[in-house]
């Protein structure tokens, strides 16, 4: 009889994990031997096995991973509201409430006969499965973000992709700023992370930088920004990550809805807001938000997500789970789920990206 395993896709969507899936799948069924199993939108399919959505959960074969190497988003779906420990549920009032459904998961996986899971997700995926395998669910991890944040692998993928297409929406911003005469503040994604902000930045000469890790003030910017100025450079670019915070502030929140983690949105907007009351000048604000999530992956996205997706199937063939794999180096390893989620990976204002940005006259905010 076959080995049954499942595979799912949660949290934000990233370019790169179609590779991840289309490599899994090939490797899994046509090297060894597996029938693979595809979880809709997250652990949303195995919290109920009747949920309703555009594909439902379904027995994956070889030819439903054809053509799918270049798309961006998810095949399967996916979810960031779907956390089996904090499940949003309505009562009988129709008021909102999480209640613990981990235990239907772990009934429908025996139900459908799967052995373990292999699940592609971010940190809040990594700890939901740290927590299932405490329960005796196995689980193999595969590492995506755009924020580039799990501190035990040197790269996650989606990030590559995610930075060139802010980096070439600042390129463009850049044009129409010195054509204007205009300050340009371009808000990126991140959370608490600002590698997105910071590699974007220094890729394409932003002047200032503002990234979660090291709070700003406004006056550091402003006199930047009149510098500038007086030497002839009429306009300037501020990449500000969502995440970015004032000194002795917090971060900006839209909102924070039941069973999900805050909405970060309006740090752009905030700092265009106060540099307006330190000086006279024609800002405007572009927020890049969800564009940097789609498109196609970049070549090294594809490549990376393909090598994830093949070390995934041949840990649950060599039964090693429990694991996530990792970019090392050149090399994909295995590491314990546990290690994964130990520490996030910031940045360090302190880093060699950090001082080669400086040294070429970047603001960060925090100068004196």
């Amino acid at each position: 009889m076959a080995r049954k395993i499942g595979i799912l896709t949660g949290g934000g969507d990233c370019p790169g994990l179609n590779a991840v899936i289309r490599a899994a799948v090939k490797v899994g069924i046509e090297r060894h031997g597996f029938e693979i199993f595809g979880i809709e939108d997250a652990l949303n399919g195995l919290i109920d096995l009747d949920y309703q959505s555009p594909d439902g959960n379904r027995w994956l074969r070889t030819r439903d991973v054809h053509q799918i190497l270049a798309r961006g988003g998810t095949i399967l779906g996916t979810s960031n509201r779907s956390d089996p420990f904090r499940f949003v549920v309505k009562d009988a009032a129709g008021k909102k409430h999480e209640t613990d459904v981990s235990d239907q998961v772990i009934a429908n996986a025996k139900k459908l006969g799967l052995e373990g899971l292999i699940t592609i997700g971010g940190d809040g995926s990594m700890r939901i499965a740290h927590r299932f395998l405490a329960k005796g669910l196995p689980m193999i991890g595969v590492p995506k973000t755009i924020d580039n944040d799990l501190g035990a692998t040197d790269q996650t993928f989606g990030f590559d992709t995610a930075v060139g297409i802010a980096m070439e929406a600042i390129d463009r911003l850049r044009d129409t700023a010195e054509s204007h005469d205009r300050v340009m503040l371009v808000e990126v994604m991140g959370r608490d992370a600002g590698w997105i902000a910071l590699h974007a930045g220094l890729a394409s000469g932003a002047d200032a930088i503002l990234v979660p890790e090291i709070p700003y003030r406004l006056e550091p910017i402003a006199k930047m920004i009149e510098r500038r100025r007086s030497q002839g450079q009429k306009y300037s670019i501020v990449v500000v990550s969502e995440g970015a915070k004032p000194a002795g502030g917090e971060a900006s929140v839209l909102e924070h809805l039941p069973g999900a983690m805050p909405r970060l949105q309006g740090a752009a907007q905030r700092v265009s807001d106060g540099l307006s009351r330190l000086l006279e000048a024609d800002m405007r604000v572009t927020v890049l938000g969800h564009v940097q999530r789609g498109g196609s992956p970049s070549s090294f996205d594809r490549i990376l997500g393909t090598r994830f997706g093949h070390a995934a199937a041949d840990l649950a063939a060599a039964g090693t789970w429990d694991h996530m794999v990792a970019l090392r180096g050149d090399d994909v390893v295995a590491i314990p789920i546990v290690e994964a989620i130990r520490e996030p990976k910031r940045v360090a204002p302190d880093c060699q990206l950090v001082a080669t940005a400086r040294a070429l006259g970047v603001v960060f905010g925090d100068e004196s």
